[in-house]
């Protein structure tokens, strides 16, 4: 058994609780032409604990940010391409209501500012690498753009030189990636990307993307996605990026995978920000991926770059790791995504097989289905699983141990799935930029045709209204679908490159979510 470096950060004061959430800021917001301007997002920041409440404005540029708890506040407004002063020290006492105009001026548009589909299509290109021609099969797009991170966050914010890139690929290579496919990085590889990226973000590259070419790529708002606000809280990270996502407990705590190198399980307290953090007594790489908790109180996580299996007692402050064992020609088997069922037994994703745990014998056993993602115990009983690759099919262990897979008609790369009241399954198709829905009982799948260029598909949400939620990895969008009518408004995200994994709905009916690459953990609501 392990003791876990138990180590837990105040970011508010307990006087906080007290505060009366009964405050709103209002104001307009004006282009620089002086006319009212629609789609801007202005964010209000709580400085005592930097809890963050984002909206939209609407079509006559108005904004409205309600039910705020008594705090100081700093608000300030966002568009790609233009600019504006904040507002500080903008205090609130309960139930005040203070009014905060704006009026933004033209500015420029970074290579950091745009989705990464625009960054595709804008991005320069050499004779090796065109990003805008079939991305999802270029190499140096699916090996450092279409996972844990895009171009936006770690390569366009730096200048370097050929070597400089070539010194940063290694580190990512030997540091960042041990045990998780550093081995596909021969040096060789690390000449050509170090090549590549001095084209892209260089000491002679364009600083950022020609304008008459990005300009033909800026989708218009749709007035219906405007009425969305984002709450939202800092990740302060202290071994590289991030969250991965966010999961109620029964007490109404969430629960926080600290991926990479973070080594940790966090701890948030919704009703103060505060963050606690459990840490894994050991500096080499785990890969935290996913971790739930479970009715016990106990917290299971993935070690994905260790093959491992892991059990954090909060209470106590102890961990215990299960290794998950080789199959019979000694390949390893692996832990991506974590669910544990209503008897107790520890479900895993990745790798080679499906692994399942039982805790109290410490036995495992392994189900024939690889490449597996996305995991989710279903209301029968059943634990689903999606197949994230070409051709990959939904998998189904029944309640009695059956493995059964259901080929999806698109081969569209199947990521994450839900199973709703009905036991009906909803799945993205990342690569093949659709949801998919399948039947069990008919085995009959509908595929949903999804808005924009490059829809990407990835994390997947069904709310108590059975609206099904997903995010757009490449447009940085988050998205409702109407499952009756199959229409889709898109809700523009106030941080590029979105990097939502997984969608998890509270006790209260709030859908809480990860951003990883942007630090933050937060959850939405409709701002009516």
């Amino acid at each position: 058994m392990r003791f876990v470096h138990h180590l837990m950060v105040s970011v508010t004061l307990a006087a906080t609780l007290a505060a009366a959430f009964g405050a709103s800021i209002t104001g307009n917001v004006k282009g620089p032409d002086g006319k009212p301007f629609m789609g801007a997002f202005v964010a209000a920041e709580n400085t005592l604990n930097q809890m963050t409440v984002t909206v939209l404005t609407d079509a006559k540029g108005g904004y409205h940010i309600n039910n705020l708890p008594a705090a100081t506040y700093s608000v300030q407004v966002s568009s790609v391409g233009y600019k504006s002063d904040p507002h500080n020290g903008v205090a609130l006492t309960a139930a005040q209501n203070v009014s905060v105009d704006f009026g933004l001026q033209a500015g420029t548009v970074r290579w950091s500012d745009l989705s990464t589909y625009q960054g595709t299509q804008l991005l320069p290109h050499t004779d090796k690498h065109d990003l805008s021609k079939a991305y999802y099969t270029e190499p140096f797009f699916r090996s450092c753009m279409r996972s844990c991170h895009s171009f936006q966050h770690r390569m366009a914010p730096a200048t370097r030189t050929e070597q400089g890139w070539t010194t940063a690929i290694k580190y990512m290579r030997d540091t960042i990636m041990e045990g998780e496919g550093a081995a596909n990085f021969s040096d060789e590889k690390v000449a050509d990307y170090a090549q590549f990226l001095t084209a892209m973000f260089g000491p002679n590259s364009m600083k950022g993307p020609d304008m008459a070419a990005y300009k033909k790529l800026v989708r218009p708002v749709d007035p219906k996605g405007l009425n969305i606000a984002y709450v939202e809280y800092d990740f302060h990270p202290d071994r590289g990026q991030g969250p991965w996502s966010a999961v109620e407990d029964k007490d109404g705590m969430m629960w926080i995978p600290y991926y990479g190198r973070g080594n940790q399980v966090v701890r948030l307290n919704p009703d103060t920000a505060e963050l606690t953090r459990f840490r894994l007594p050991f500096d080499k790489t785990a890969g935290i991926h996913s971790a739930v908790p479970s009715q016990d109180g106990t917290v299971w996580f993935t070690e994905f770059a260790l093959g491992r299996l892991g059990r954090l007692d909060p209470k106590a402050g102890k961990i215990v790791e299960f290794q998950n064992p080789p199959d019979e020609q000694g390949r390893p088997n692996g832990n991506h995504t974590v669910r544990v069922d209503d008897s107790g037994r520890v479900w895993s994703s990745g790798g080679r097989a499906i692994s399942l745990l039982n805790p109290t014998t410490k036995e495992w056993r392994h189900f024939d289905l690889g490449g597996t993602y996305g995991n989710v115990t279903g209301h029968n009983g059943d634990e689903w699983f999606t197949s994230y690759r070409d051709g990959g099919p939904i998998g189904r262990v029944s309640k009695d141990g059956k493995l059964s897979k259901f080929q999806p008609p698109t081969n569209g790369w199947p990521q994450r799935l839900q199973v709703d009241e009905n036991d009906i399954v909803w799945f993205s198709e990342r690569a093949g930029n659709k949801i998919g829905r399948l039947d069990p009982e008919t085995e009959t799948f509908k595929e949903f045709d999804l808005p924009g260029p490059d829809p990407s598909p990835y994390a997947i949400g069904i709310d108590r209204n059975h609206m099904i939620w997903y995010s757009s990895h490449d447009q940085d969008t988050l998205n409702r679908l109407d499952p009756k009518t199959g229409q889709v408004i898109e809700y523009p995200y106030p941080h590029s490159e979105i990097s939502m994994r997984e969608f998890f709905l509270d006790s209260k009916g709030r859908m809480w979510y990860a951003s990883s690459v942007n630090n933050k953990v937060g959850y939405w609501y409709i701002n009516e």
